[in-house]
């Protein structure tokens, strides 16, 4: 990792950013981004119920949804490494605007998709605009954040996305159970038409970045933290791999293990795991947003770590209200995990690379939430759903006691 040095920040703008009015426009153009960001987390959860349709419909190996679900965390991560940074160059609203065009069209695809080729295009183009509207509208909502609200977008920035990503489980799931084979384009052509709606909205929003030079070098692939946030960043570090390990974990594997492990018989039931991992983790964050980002990452640790120990256990016994119980405990450090990092870094950023330092985190979040995924899938063939499930959750057990011990013992920051 880089860690430029970013002393000089305004140097080469070509144009000035609107100063943000904080009246009525102010406070539309930060809801609206808050909205968006939850909305487009609607998308990233929303293909989750529709798996084990598709692998049936299309007759998909296992090895191929390995790689529907891979793709898609590749696509991000090189969009974040290589798009991350361009809003803090050209402006926020074109970046914003071009990535839900290319999330309405991945919509679109998904919608379409009748064969491995397109379901892969699909998820692949959904993980571009992810990874780019993931940093910038994230970075805006800092930008916008109202002066008599300090600390709002902070926690905004955890919280909505886990809201987006519990009410896309669990509408594909409630809308596939009782739609039924209409249900892809009800979901998906939905999707797509909002997407659409937010290009035309975030036209009205306020430009709060200024055009500046340097925009060819941006897209150099690097992951890039400022001085004053790299240090305690990597601090907090193993809280967030934990965090997104676990959430890779359920958002992959829940409705298999519902269906396999419990023998869960309606969608409801498996897109119901993830809706409970991160509604309890929005609410969480809601609740802890006052504590110091120290504590916070305690808490969520110890939970992530209480909690999918838990789930294990429940798999064991094959009891699926245990189940279900310690999936809320897991997601109850799930969203705090990630919420005490980030408290504790957009403080120390700027403007002009508060983009940037935000796609370093979200680089580290992705990387923990899509490798030991692909790996899991790799080895179920071979080794089998139960004991990849419990290597997976002894992995993500160890990372978030070694983050709870780190944060316990270490740094008061």
């Amino acid at each position: 990792m880089t860690v430029p040095d970013n002393s000089n920040h305004s140097a080469v703008v070509v144009g000035e950013p609107e100063t943000p009015d904080f009246g009525r426009r102010g406070r539309f153009g930060f809801a609206l981004v808050l909205f968006a960001l939850a909305v487009m987390m609607v998308g990233a959860a929303a293909p989750t119920p529709f798996y084990p349709v598709l692998a049936e419909r299309l007759a998909l190996s296992p090895l191929v949804m390995t790689l529907v679900f891979a793709v898609y965390a590749v696509a991000l991560l090189i969009a974040l490494l290589t798009l991350g940074s361009l809003s803090d160059h050209i402006g926020r609203k074109p970046v914003i605007a071009a990535g839900f065009v290319l999330l309405a069209a991945a919509a679109v695809l998904f919608w379409q998709a009748d064969s491995a080729a397109l379901l892969l295009g699909a998820r692949v183009l959904q993980g571009v605009a992810s990874g780019v509207l993931l940093a910038a509208l994230s970075a805006a909502a800092v930008d916008l954040e109202p002066p008599d609200r300090p600390g709002s977008a902070t926690i905004s920035n955890a919280v909505f996305p886990l809201v987006g990503l519990a009410v896309g489980a669990l509408l594909s799931a409630v809308i596939l159970d009782r739609v039924g084979a209409g249900a892809i384009g009800a979901v998906f052509g939905s999707l797509a038409v909002c997407y659409l709606l937010l290009v035309v909205a975030v036209l009205t929003l306020p430009e709060t970045v200024g055009r500046r030079g340097g925009v060819l070098a941006s897209l150099l692939p690097r992951v890039s933290l400022s001085p004053e946030a790299a240090p305690v960043f990597w601090r907090g570090a193993p809280a967030v791999a934990a965090g997104w390990a676990t959430g890779g974990l359920y958002l992959a594997l829940g409705p298999s293990i519902i269906a396999n492990e419990f023998g869960g018989r309606t969608h409801l039931s498996g897109g119901i795991v993830v809706t409970l991992l991160a509604g309890t983790g929005a609410a969480a964050g809601w609740i802890m947003r006052n504590r110091t980002p120290r504590a916070i990452s305690l808490y969520g640790a110890t939970l992530l770590a209480v909690g999918t120990a838990g789930t294990l256990v429940a798999i064991a016994v094959q009891w699926l209200p245990a189940y279900y119980a310690t999936i809320m405990i897991a997601g109850l450090g799930f969203g705090t995990a990630f919420f005490g990092v980030l408290r504790t870094v957009v403080p120390l950023t700027h403007p002009d690379d508060r983009a940037e330092n935000i796609a370093a985190i979200l680089v580290v979040s992705y990387l923990a939430f899509g490798i030991p995924t692909v790996i899991a899938g790799l080895l179920i063939p071979r080794i089998g759903l139960d004991a990849a499930v419990y290597g997976y959750g002894t992995l993500v057990i160890l990372a978030a006691g070694t983050a709870a011990l780190m944060r316990r013992f270490g740094s008061s920051d």
